[in-house]
């Protein structure tokens, strides 16, 4: 039953009133085992864990934890993949782009399961699962499949020299992902990998481990070498360590906060604190694609638009615009097709959330919508708005990763850079202004790795995303992301005397 708002035609907003696709009833998860060489293993320990539906508190299955001596099992067979004169060292890039094309279709013919695994797992609603996750997660696998036979290197004369450049694979690759979008970053990591050659051993969140299991299945199916991918659900501070610290690992990827992989041991980061701002222009545009940044996911993405910097002359009609935008959000069933707003994950989001809530309130910033949970015991939270928000307050801060939107008002264009750069983080930001001239003067003064102008949320499996200062190393995505699994080799040839 949708609560909490309905749209003008009774379906999620955003999403077409074409007849939906319906998600599939599942009687039994058929791969909850650890996935290494393409055969699927209890673990080493003996033991289990529970993965829980957000929407229903019930326990959907019990998987298979993987533990370090299971991570050091799917690292030989990572090596034994790679090793040369194996079958997948010996293939070349056509064959490469060949297997994950296969791959592709074969989510594209499963995408109904997937989609609903995803949401049962994540508590996502079923429409954002079938048409975003998925479809960015077949789109990012066609995209690699195609740069798998175009990776090369140069031809550099330098006086009575020629020096070659070769492109290899860095070796085998570790991963580690979160649980708001599981089988997206699955993809993030896995494609750009084996595009590039590479072997890979990958964590799923322990919270949202089944549609990387599933994908494990699929990966079999299609023919990959043994040993090219293994899947290894479990915990960070066991798992998670041990990808993190192991010394045949030749490269990690890790998305997520330090939690994620034990010890704090990895510089790599992911922890953003994302602004858009609103100056003077198309309100309704903005106060939409702010709210899809703050209110997407149940606002459990590292892109969220949690601080909005709205001019003070529209300040308070954009207040209100918002008030009234969110209350057609719609709360309920994740799997209803009407539904645009699902739960948070689990009872320490849900928690942490509200007391970031509780610390606005407190705090003096104005609550004008939401703020409370939905139904007793439950882990839905109602779309929150506050305005009068300073930037000392810790809804201003911290990182909430929950479906809090901060409005802030500003004066002038050099004081809001100023305040959205003493963040110290920098993946995101977005600008709303019918002027060009403005749109690029702050695109080149903001401090983050991404600016969307009269836009939000716009990626693409050919932009690069990452982030500034501790939003992040590297680059995903795009052709950005081979450099990060590639090695540049030079050979140097001297020439004989000139003829």
């Amino acid at each position: 039953m949708a609560q909490n708002g309905t749209t003008e035609n009774g379906v999620a907003a955003g999403i077409s009133a074409l007849p939906f696709p319906q998600p599939v009833k599942i009687q039994e998860i058929r791969h909850t085992k650890i996935f290494i060489n393409n055969e699927w293993y209890t673990s080493s320990k003996g033991r289990t864990f529970p993965t829980f539906n957000p929407a229903t508190g019930v326990k959907i299955c019990d998987v298979e934890e993987a533990d370090k001596e299971d991570v050091d099992k799917a690292v030989e067979a990572a090596k034994a993949a790679k090793h040369r004169g194996s079958p997948w060292r010996r293939m070349d890039g056509s064959s490469r782009g060949r297997l994950l094309h296969k791959l592709a279709d074969l989510m594209e013919r499963d995408r109904i399961l997937l989609a609903t695994l995803e949401t049962l797992d994540t508590g996502k609603p079923f429409l954002q699962s079938f048409f975003i996750d998925l479809d960015g997660s077949i789109k990012t696998l066609r995209y690699y499949a195609g740069w798998a036979d175009k990776i090369h290197g140069k031809s550099l004369p330098v006086g009575d020299f020629v020096c070659l450049t070769k492109h290899e694979p860095v070796g085998i690759c570790g991963a580690i992902i979160p649980w708001n979008f599981p089988l997206l970053m699955f993809m993030w990591k896995i494609a750009p990998a084996l595009s590039c050659g590479n072997t890979v051993v990958i964590k799923p969140a322990e919270q949202t481990p089944l549609t990387a299991l599933h994908v494990g299945s699929l990966i079999k199916e299609v023919g990959f070498p043994p040993g090219v991918v293994n899947i290894v659900p479990g915990f960070g501070p066991t798992a998670g360590a041990a990808i993190a610290s192991h010394m045949d690992i030749d490269k990690v990827a890790f998305t997520g906060s330090t939690e994620d992989t034990g010890p704090s041991n990895m510089e790599t980061k992911q922890r953003p604190k994302s602004q858009s701002m609103e100056l003077a222009n198309g309100i309704s545009l903005a106060v939409e694609e702010t709210q899809k940044g703050a209110f997407y996911n149940q606002g459990q993405c590292c892109t969220a638009a949690s601080r909005v910097f709205v001019e003070e002359s529209i300040y308070e009609e954009f207040v209100r615009s918002s008030i009234e935008n969110a209350k057609k959000i719609v709360t309920g069933d994740p799997l209803d097709p009407q539904t645009s707003h699902g739960p948070q994950i689990d009872r320490q989001q849900f928690d942490k959330i509200m007391d970031l809530i509780e610390s606005g309130k407190k705090e003096g910033a104005k609550l004008e919508y939401g703020g409370t949970s939905v139904g007793e015991g439950s882990l839905f939270i109602q779309p929150t708005i506050f305005s009068g928000v300073k930037d000392h307050m810790r809804i201003a801060k911290e990182e909430i990763f929950g479906p809090v939107q901060c409005i802030l008002s500003f004066k002038s264009q050099k004081e809001v850079i100023e305040r959205a750069n003493s963040s110290q983080y920098g993946l995101v930001s977005a600008v709303f202004t019918a002027s060009m001239d403005r749109a690029l003067s702050m695109s080149a003064a903001l401090e983050t790795g991404t600016v969307w102008i009269n836009c939000y949320n716009a990626l693409h499996a050919q932009t690069p995303f990452g982030g500034y200062k501790m939003s992040g190393n590297g680059r995903e995505l795009g052709e950005y992301a081979l450099a990060e699994y590639s090695e540049v080799k030079a050979v140097t040839i001297k020439l004989s005397e000139t003829m």
